[in-house]
C-alpha cells in the first residue's frame, strides 16, 4: 500500500497509508488528541475528521481550544436541531443552514404553520436527548443520482432542488447521525455529545431562495459552545448587545430614527447631525496634511459610465436605474465614487509631476439593498462613504499605503478604537486582471502591513473582483469583529478607463489606483461606534458636551452666565432649568450620556465658579472659574482626546 506524508504544525512528518482519514492521524499522534478532535484544517480550510487523505498535506487537528472548533460544534448542532424538528414534525421539509462564521446557527424549514414558543421548547428538549445519546456522525460520498433518490424517498423536495446548486465535479456528501441524514459539506464533530451546550434563540420568517414570491419558510436560530460556561458568557454578551443596540440607543439619544416611508435611509436628528458632521469634519481636517483634494462627482450618471467601470454588469441589480428624458437614455444613481474619480483623473492630461493625486469625497451613495436585508444603520440604501482614491506611479504604492496607516492610526486613536488587526484579502475565483499582477499586488500589501509593524493575516479568496485589499478588523467591547478601514490596489479601473500620465521618460504610462476608506460607510461606522461606546462618545464628538445643573431657581442667573461663556468658546452646552432635584438632573444627564456636568449652588454663585462632575469619574473635580474650565475643555476638544478631562 502506498504512503503519504502528513506534515504537522510542529514540523514533524508522519508517514500514513494513502486513504488514511484525518481522524486516524489524530489517533496516531495520541489518544488524548483523538478524543478531543473536532475537525482538521488543511491549507487554512476546515475539513471533516472522516476525510480520506490521498496526497501529501500539511494538517492541523482542530479541538475545542481552537477558535474554529466552535464553528464545527455549531454546524453539528444545526443537524441535531434539524433531526429534532423532523422527529417532532415528520411532515416538515428541511432547507439549508447558515453559511457564515457568526456565533449563531440556523436552519430553514417548510412547515404548515409557524413554530410556537412551546414548539421551540419541545425541539430544544429533543435536541438534549439526541446530544446525550452520543450518536456518532457519519460521512458518505454519493453520486448525484443516489442523493436525488434518497432525498426524494424522504419527501425532501427542497433538498432535491438544492442538489442542482452543486457544480459538476464537486463531491456530493451526505452526513448522518442515527436515522437522520442531510446534504452537507461538513465538517462535523465525532459524536453528538461533543456539542457541549446549546440554546435556541429565536424564530423568524424567510423565503425559499430569498424569493419573496416563493414559499415562506420558518427559520430557527440557535447557538452552541463546547461548555455551559462559554454558552453562559455568550448569552450575557447577547443581553449586553441588546442594551447597546444602535437601533435602540439612536432614538433614545435623539440621534436618528428609521421609518418605513423611506426604507434603508435614516432620518438624522440634530444630535445625530452633530455626530455625523463631527466625524466628517475630523477626517476632512486631516486632508491638507495628507495631501487630499476634495471633489464632488455627480449622483446621476449615464449607464455608459458604469459599463466602462464594470459595475453595470457585476452589480446591476444592486443599483437604482431609471430612464432619462432623452430617448434611450438610462441613468444610474451613484452607488460608489470610484468611476467618477476616474473621470476626474482623465478630464485633462496628467504628468508624473501631478502624482500622487489624492481625491476624497463624502457625497451620498445609494444601493438597492433588498428590504429583507436592511438592518438599522448597518445595512442601508442611503449612505455616505469615507471615500478616497489615490492615483500614483507604481513605485509609489508602498509609500501611499504607509501614509494610509498613519492617517488611520490618528483617527482611530481619537475615537478610542484600539486592538485593530490587519488582513490581506486575496484573489477570488472570479477576478479581473492577470494572476501574476494579483500575486505581485498581494505581496506588496502584505509587506506594507508588516512594514507598518503589524502581523498580517490572510483572508483567502475574499477580495473584490477588481482589487486585493488590506482590511482593518476591529473588535468592539463585546468581542465582535468589524471591518473598518480598507485600502485596495485596483487591478481593473485604470485600464478600463484608459487612464494615462506622462512619465519621467516622456512616454505614456498607466497609473496605479488605490481605493481607501478609514471609517468606511459612515452609517455603518456610526452604528458600530454607538454599540461599542453604548452612545458614550468622547467629549469632542458628544452632541451635548456640558450640562449646567443649577440646584435651585435662584442659581439660574449664574448658570446662564456660564452658558454664555462656554457658547462663546464653541462648546455645546445646555442649562437644565427644570424645577427638579439635583439628583434627578444628574441622573437625566447621565442617561443622556452628557460627558460633563457643572453643578451650581450657593457657593459657586457667590464665588463665580462651577463644580465639574465627569461621567465615569468617581472623584468630583474641585470648583474652578468658567474661564479656567473653558481653557481646559477647549484644549481637550481641539486635540480630540479621549478619557477624562485633565
Amino acid at each position: 500500500m502506498s504512503e503519504i506524508n502528513v506534515r504537522l504544525p510542529d514540523g514533524k512528518t508522519l508517514a500514513m497509508s494513502t486513504g488514511s482519514t484525518v481522524f486516524s492521524v489524530a489517533e496516531r499522534i495520541g489518544p488524548g488528541l483523538a478524543k478531543a478532535a473536532l475537525a482538521g484544517r488543511i491549507d487554512g480550510k476546515l475539513v471533516d475528521l472522516r476525510l480520506p487523505l490521498a496526497t501529501d498535506v500539511s494538517l492541523e487537528i482542530v479541538t475545542a481550544k481552537d477558535a474554529q472548533g466552535a464553528e464545527v460544534i455549531r454546524h453539528s448542532a444545526e443537524h441535531v436541531m434539524a433531526d429534532a424538528v423532523k422527529r417532532l414534525f415528520p411532515d416538515v421539509q428541511i432547507d439549508v443552514g447558515r453559511t457564515d462564521h457568526s456565533e449563531k446557527f440556523q436552519y430553514d424549514f417548510l412547515v404548515d404553520s409557524p413554530f410556537t414558543p412551546d414548539d421551540i421548547e419541545r425541539i430544544e428538549k429533543e435536541m438534549q436527548e439526541i446530544v446525550a445519546s452520543k450518536v456518532p456522525f457519519t460521512r458518505e460520498v454519493v453520486s448525484r443520482e443516489e442523493a436525488r433518490r434518497r432525498f426524494a424517498e424522504l419527501g425532501e423536495d427542497l433538498k432535491v432542488s438544492r442538489l442542482d446548486d452543486i457544480p459538476d465535479g464537486v463531491d456530493i456528501t451526505i452526513f448522518g447521525h442515527g436515522k437522520f441524514i442531510d446534504l452537507c459539506r461538513g465538517p462535523h464533530v465525532q459524536r453528538t455529545d461533543q456539542i457541549g451546550a446549546f440554546q435556541l434563540l429565536e424564530v423568524s420568517g424567510s423565503y425559499w431562495r430569498g424569493d419573496e414570491g416563493g414559499p415562506k419558510l420558518q427559520r430557527i436560530y440557535g447557538t452552541a459552545f463546547a461548555s455551559r460556561k462559554e454558552l453562559r458568557a455568550h448569552l450575557d454578551r447577547i443581553e449586553e448587545a441588546k442594551k447597546r443596540d444602535h437601533r435602540r440607543i439612536g432614538p433614545q439619544l435623539d440621534l436618528f430614527f428609521m421609518d418605513p416611508v423611506s426604507p434603508g435611509a435614516p432620518f438624522y436628528l440634530p444630535n445625530g447631525m452633530i455626530v455625523y458632521n463631527g466625524l466628517i469634519e475630523f477626517v476632512k481636517s486631516l486632508y491638507p496634511e495628507y495631501g487630499y483634494q476634495e471633489v464632488m462627482t455627480p449622483i446621476l450618471n449615464r449607464s455608459e459610465l458604469f459599463k466602462t467601470s464594470g459595475h453595470y454588469y457585476k452589480f446591476h441589480d444592486d443599483m437604482f436605474w431609471f430612464a432619462g428624458s432623452d430617448e434611450g437614455e438610462e441613468l444610474g444613481v451613484k452607488a460608489m465614487n470610484c468611476p467618477g474619480h476616474c473621470e476626474v483623473f482623465r478630464s485633462r492630461k496628467r504628468s508624473y509631476r501631478d502624482l500622487p493625486l489624492r481625491m476624497a469625497e463624502f457625497s451620498r451613495l445609494h444601493r438597492n439593498e433588498r428590504s429583507g436585508t436592511l438592518n438599522g444603520l448597518t445595512r442601508v440604501r442611503s449612505m455616505a462613504q469615507d471615500d478616497g482614491h489615490i492615483f500614483c506611479e507604481p513605485d509609489q504604492v508602498a509609500a501611499e499605503v504607509g501614509r494610509f496607516f498613519e492617517l488611520m492610526s490618528r483617527i482611530y486613536s481619537a475615537l478610542g478604537l484600539g486592538g485593530v488587526e490587519f488582513y490581506v484579502s486575496t484573489r477570488p475565483e472570479e477576478f479581473l486582471g492577470s494572476p501574476e499582477d494579483w500575486d505581485a499586488a498581494e505581496k506588496t500589501l502584505i509587506s506594507c502591513v508588516e512594514a507598518a509593524g503589524y502581523p498580517c493575516g490572510i483572508k483567502k479568496g475574499e477580495a473584490a473582483f477588481y482589487a486585493p485589499k488590506i482590511e482593518a478588523d476591529f473588535r468592539d467591547v463585546l468581542g465582535r469583529a468589524w471591518t473598518l478601514g480598507t485600502i485596495q490596489i485596483d487591478m481593473a479601473a485604470p485600464g478600463r478607463f484608459g487612464l494615462e500620465y506622462i512619465g519621467r521618460d516622456g512616454e505614456k504610462h498607466q497609473p496605479a489606483m488605490l481605493h481607501r476608506a478609514v471609517l468606511g460607510s459612515l452609517e455603518r461606522f456610526i452604528a458600530i461606534y454607538i454599540e461599542h461606546t453604548a452612545g458614550d462618545f468622547p467629549i469632542w464628538l458628544a452632541p451635548v458636551q456640558v450640562a449646567i445643573l443649577p440646584i435651585t431657581e435662584r442659581h439660574q442667573l449664574h448658570a446662564e452666565s456660564v452658558k454664555r461663556t462656554l457658547l462663546a468658546a464653541g462648546i455645546r452646552v445646555e442649562v437644565d432649568e427644570r424645577s427638579e432635584t439635583l439628583g434627578f438632573k444628574i441622573r437625566d444627564a447621565e442617561t443622556r450620556k452628557i460627558p460633563l456636568m457643572l453643578i451650581i449652588g450657593d457657593r459657586e454663585q457667590e464665588d463665580g465658579t462651577v463644580s465639574p462632575r465627569q461621567r465615569h469619574v468617581k472623584k468630583n473635580d474641585g470648583a474652578v472659574t468658567p474661564e479656567e474650565l473653558v481653557a481646559r475643555l477647549s484644549e481637550h476638544i481641539a486635540e480630540r482626546r479621549t478619557g477624562s478631562i485633565a
